[in-house]
């Protein structure tokens, strides 16, 4: 009952291959290397955001405060 050997990891990947095709497991490893490509480029776009925030923020005006200050 314990983990499994190399034959056991190669009777399964061998079912796999047989069920899905060698086709379908090529576009299976394509798409998720892609998604992998864009969750790391999101990333790297997400740590260079809070830069330009902090830029644009010295730039901005709080609005509601100068119409609460203009209504007394």
């Amino acid at each position: 009952m314990g983990s499994f050997s190399i034959w056991h990891w190669l009777v399964v990947l061998l079912i796999v291959v047989l069920v899905f095709g060698t086709g379908k497991l090529k576009n299976l490893g394509r798409d998720l290397g892609g998604g992998i490509r864009g969750f790391k480029e999101g990333l790297k776009e997400g740590q260079d955001e809070p830069q330009k925030i902090a830029d644009q923020s010295s730039a901005t005006v709080d609005v509601t405060a100068k119409e609460k200050n203009e209504a007394k």
